[in-house]
């Protein structure tokens, strides 16, 4: 994996405020070496150099549902009250992580991507209060600045599998009965071998044993 670049590192932060008044898209790419907790007990992969995430954001102000419109003016006990205009951040993703195959326990890229919208509040407080309420997923925003690289990082790590598995492994696996699982078998082709019954299976395994 190559060295960090820092040439990058000036959207570590983004004004978001900024972004949503040019009204342009921003991209941009992070080395992998740059998002330290992709890469916490990852191994070592050295056919994908350099290795980096792509990035794309872009912001948008939005009036706020009408709902929300009628619930501040019945607040406020009927009259005409300012409701502030919504900010929201896009994201999307690109790329892939290096992760330890579950089944095979040998090492892989896993392609990740993620396309997801954000809508920004004020404090944590606020977020509480309208987490459960709202199905956009919901960011605190103090100031203009907010830390895309961490965000980043935050939505490739939800997007990992939990299990991670090759989609066909590239070598037999070798099984603790002294059989071997091929990568057919063990991706769930449909011969007859690996159509067997558990119970079949175990029953073999004990009319062997002395």
């Amino acid at each position: 994996m190559s060295q960090p670049d820092n040439a990058d590192a000036r959207h570590d932060w983004i004004d978001v405020e900024a972004l949503a008044r040019r009204a342009e898209p921003l991209a941009g790419r992070f080395a992998l070496s740059r998002l330290p907790r992709l890469l916490l007990d990852a191994p070592g992969l050295r056919d994908r150099d350099p290795a980096a995430i792509d990035w794309h954001v872009r912001a948008e102000w939005r009036d706020p549902p009408p709902a929300v419109t009628a619930a501040v003016r019945a607040l406020a006990g009927g009259r005409r009250a300012a409701v502030p205009r919504q900010l929201w951040l896009h994201l999307r993703l690109a790329g892939a992580v290096p992760l330890v195959c579950q089944r095979c326990l040998e090492p892989y890229w896993q392609p990740l991507a993620v396309d997801r919208w954000f809508r920004f509040v004020a404090d944590e407080a606020t977020a509480e209060a309208e987490d459960e309420s709202c199905e956009e997923d919901l960011l605190v925003l103090a100031g203009t600045r907010y830390p895309l690289r961490e965000l980043v990082e935050d939505e490739l790590l939800l997007a990992a599998p939990l299990v991670p598995m090759h989609d066909t492994c590239p070598h037999p696996i070798a099984l603790t009965s002294g059989e071997v699982l091929t990568p057919a078998a063990a991706d769930g082709d449909e011969s007859a071998e690996a159509r067997r019954r558990p119970f079949e299976v175990l029953a073999a395994l004990k009319a062997r044993r002395p």
